[in-house]
């Protein structure tokens, strides 16, 4: 059990404590604090602000088969209370990353979620195997089948239900049936509940919620869109209240999946709202950019919120709004 004693604000009282612990199917964290998948690569520049060991996992950034260049420049663009990116899954290929960042995440201690990608349902098989046989600094797999900004927009098998079954069964089959798996859904679908009751049929352990949504700006002084590959992930707080509606929606249809909840979380009180709906751990994605120390900023304000609000514990925090409806 991890537990985090909390000073009451103010100064007054005795000091509280508050276990963080959460479970996410067989798969048990400290911390329900996540890197968001794109945001911190495989961690190595975050490390020097954060202690990695003292988050629940490091999620990485998406890993294809094949070394991938991404899309044309110019690729990120601010808006209003976030920013588009249009990457376009950028990799060194998955030989080079088991070759070096796995080994490096594991000469550190920090616990691996590896996020992967494919162009078709058997890459993300592939993938799913070589990754199995990384080593046991890899607790679990994150199945990215919602990237926004790709130039294949075939790419987003999480658009539909039977194409985002496939690719989780395909998944399941190819790492066994005890190792996690998370679906990570997109917002841009009519009926998210129902690609999410999909991916667990098929053999999802959980579930990640959401992606970016598709976006797009367009520059008024050159006329012209400000990405070069005209759309794309618009993160940020902007998507926040998108984010919480859809892990609302999904933990009311299946309470007793495990989410994991990110969009534009920039605060302990943000990932509080997740917890609410029924997040059992969240990613901070997009704060990192400013704030490199945000994960464990994050980390401590929920707890300390977790305290006053008279929370001994994460678990009994996880879907509380539900009840309170």
């Amino acid at each position: 059990m991890t537990s985090i004693r909390v000073v009451p604000k103010g100064g007054r009282g005795l000091p509280v404590e508050v276990n963080l612990d959460t479970q996410l199917g067989t798969l048990a964290l400290p911390s329900p604090i996540l890197t968001a998948s794109g945001c911190a690569a495989s961690g190595k520049e975050l490390s020097q602000f954060v202690d990695l060991t003292t988050i629940g996992a490091v999620v990485t950034k998406s890993i294809m088969m094949l070394p991938r260049s991404g899309r044309a420049t110019p690729r990120m663009a601010e808006t209003p209370s976030g920013m588009l990116n249009s990457i376009g899954l950028q990799g060194p290929g998955v030989d080079d990353f088991l070759e070096h960042d796995v080994p490096w995440l594991a000469s550190k201690g920090v616990r691996t979620i590896v996020s992967i990608a494919g162009n078709d349902v058997e890459e993300f098989g592939r993938l799913a195997a070589r990754v199995r046989r990384a080593g046991d600094s890899v607790i679990a797999l994150e199945v990215n089948i919602s990237c926004p900004n790709v130039a294949n927009r075939g790419l987003v098998f999480a658009c539909q239900a039977h194409s985002a079954a496939e690719v989780i069964s395909t998944v399941r089959r190819n790492v066994g049936g005890a190792f996690p798996i998370f679906a990570k859904l997109s917002p841009d679908v009519t009926d998210i509940v129902e690609i999410a009751q999909a991916c667990v049929d098929a053999g999802a352990t959980g579930l990640s919620l959401i992606n970016t949504l598709l976006g797009m700006v367009i520059n008024t002084e050159t006329l012209k869109p400000a990405l070069a590959g005209v759309t794309g992930g618009l993160s940020g707080p902007a998507i926040r209240p998108v984010a919480v509606r859809a892990v609302w929606q999904v933990h009311a249809a299946l309470p007793k999946v495990p989410l994991i909840g990110m969009g534009g979380i920039l605060t302990g009180e943000d990932a509080f709202e997740f917890i609410l709906a029924g997040a059992s751990a969240i990613a901070i994605g997009t704060a990192n950019f400013h704030d490199p120390s945000a994960l464990t900023r994050v980390q401590n304000e929920l707890t300390q919120i977790l305290a006053e609000r008279g929370f001994s514990s994460l678990q009994d925090a996880i879907g509380f709004a539900h009840r309170k409806v």
